[in-house]
């Protein structure tokens, strides 16, 4: 299941427009082919969301799911991505609103709502209600036989969450397929399990099961295509994260991509957790991959550096400083272009 290609879209994105848990909801607008003809925040009603988010999109912001049903939406996709997450109380309204006025629902939250009873009494015949974090079935525990395919598996890594990585592997990926090859974008989280309509929700698969899960959607394309870009999730260096190392350990990467955002000295909402020197990140993540592969070489190949608060001329100075003190290729793939970290990944 993906977001319907065919069908009106509305983002649920209360306080999430220019705040610290749109993730979903800005990710989806950046990168999916859906029609989306409204999206609802109440702090940004009114306003331009090219403006606000740099997003290139001529889509109205409203105020309410009431005032979105003048453009005629059929699908409400819940846009926020906060932590732990659990839905905020105050769209509970506005989603019977969604489900009052005919819209299918998208949730990926972890709250699910397809059982719900006073939920399911509001669908009429052809709606849904899609609850995307869900355990794939027949998983078992992870084996490392992703290491004997055949394909190139890129693996992008972070200094925090919420930082670039989904972007950064779909920017690799789109770049992979512009130079002919046969690439795939392994979604690992729900805002990609959206746009890709495949893949693994991994942050909703019980913990001895998780790189499991990896491994079985990493072996069922792996023998089919050149290059998997294996969406990455979490950070070694974040204390609430448990996501990455299984990544490392389900999917074997070949290659590692790091993402860093610009100036960026501690774990956000951590300040104790300081960010080492990138140098020295880099070497963790190499030996952790490495003994997670059985102890073969999974180099970081480059830095992908989210420069979205810094104007061009900081960003490109912040892209030299950074490719001086790592002796990599950086870039800001979504500012510029994703060629350098690629060819780069093709060398190795």
């Amino acid at each position: 299941m993906r977001l319907p290609l065919n069908q009106r879209v509305a983002i649920l994105l209360h306080e999430g427009t220019t705040g610290a848990h749109g993730k979903t909801g800005l990710a989806i607008l950046r990168y999916s082919e859906a029609p989306i003809v409204a999206v609802i925040d109440r702090e940004c009603a009114g306003k331009s969301l090219t403006e606000l988010t740099g997003i290139k999109r001529d889509v109205p912001i409203v105020a309410s799911v009431a005032a979105a049903l003048q453009y005629k939406p059929e699908v409400l996709v819940i846009g926020i991505a906060p932590s732990g997450g659990a839905i905020p109380d105050d769209y509970w309204l506005e989603i019977k609103d969604a489900l009052e006025a005919g819209m299918s629902l998208v949730n990926g939250l972890h709250t699910p709502m397809a059982n719900i009873p006073d939920l399911n009494a509001l669908l009429k015949p052809g709606q849904l209600i899609w609850d995307v974090r869900k355990e794939p079935p027949n998983i078992s525990v992870a084996s490392g036989i992703a290491r004997t395919l055949p394909c190139r598996r890129v693996l992008t890594v972070g200094t925090d969450m919420a930082i670039g990585k989904m972007s950064t592997s779909l920017q690799l990926h789109w770049a992979s397929k512009l130079r002919g090859w046969r690439s795939k974008f392994l979604a690992t989280g729900q805002t990609g399990v959206m746009l890709e309509g495949d893949g693994v929700a991994l942050d909703a698969v019980r913990v001895d099961f998780a790189a499991g899960a990896v491994e079985q959607v990493v072996m069922r394309y792996g023998k089919n295509y050149d290059i998997l870009h294996i969406e990455g999730q979490g950070s070694l260096l974040h204390p609430g994260s448990t996501a990455t190392l299984p990544l490392i350990r389900g999917s074997q990467p070949t290659q590692l991509v790091l993402v860093h955002r610009a100036g960026q000295v501690h774990v956000r909402n951590h300040p104790h957790v300081i960010i080492p020197p990138l140098p020295e990140v880099i070497r963790l993540y190499e030996t952790v991959a490495s003994a997670g592969g059985a102890f073969a070489s999974v180099p970081v190949v480059g830095i992908a550096l989210n420069t979205a608060h810094l104007d061009e001329s900081a960003a490109e100075e912040s892209i030299a400083q950074i490719t001086a003190e790592t002796g990599l290729p950086c870039t800001d793939v979504v500012r510029f272009d994703a060629n350098v970290l690629l060819d780069a990944v093709m060398k190795n």
